[in-house]
């Protein structure tokens, strides 16, 4: 048999899209491309550089993305701290990464994408992760200050959190010309 449709799984489609759309265009480029690297979707580096710096930026990704496998892994289903280690180690160097790169400029883009990139199960860990990575002394104090300002306190002291996977997962989109289209 196969999976039934219900009609608040659009909905909740669409508030993902929505969350998606109220980011900036840099942070939806980010995103995207940091998907393709992540989730080894196509040439990240064919499609996304636009100069030798950004193409080092993204090989720098996905050596810092390798991690990917190991941190899905290594989830644990409780909040036990003898658990959390082979998670937190690899999860904080890698936000700390993507935080470098002043493309994530809060925590709903970063938990929107690593929701993404390491699924549902990752949610409860995400706060301290950000929180730990967004105060390391590798970014600057302003910066920190920002980051660290734009986990609500209901992000930080969430009693609970969905296991529900997302489902859109945003990616390139051509452009149209009008012109030839119309």
């Amino acid at each position: 048999m196969g999976t039934q449709t219900r009609p608040a799984d659009g909905a909740l489609t669409l508030a993902e899209m929505k969350e998606f759309a109220s980011f900036s265009k840099g942070t939806q480029r980010y995103i995207r491309r940091s998907l393709d690297v992540g989730l080894g979707r196509r040439d990240a580096i064919k499609r996304w550089s636009r100069d030798v710096a950004e193409a080092a930026s993204i090989r720098a990704q996905a050596r810092i993305y390798q991690r990917l496998d190991h941190i899905r892994n290594y989830v644990p289903d409780d909040s036990g701290l003898d658990v959390m280690e082979p998670l937190m180690a690899p999860l904080v160097t890698m936000t700390a990464f993507d935080l470098s790169q002043d493309r994530l400029p809060d925590f709903a883009s970063y938990r929107f994408l690593y929701e993404r990139l390491i699924g549902a199960a990752v949610r409860p860990w995400l706060p301290g992760a950000f929180c730990a990575a967004a105060a390391l002394p590798h970014l600057h104090p302003e910066k920190r200050r920002v980051l660290l300002q734009s986990i609500s306190e209901a992000a930080a002291t969430a009693p609970g959190w969905s296991n529900r996977e997302p489902v859109f997962y945003p990616e390139w989109v051509e452009k149209v010309d009008v012109t030839v289209a119309g």
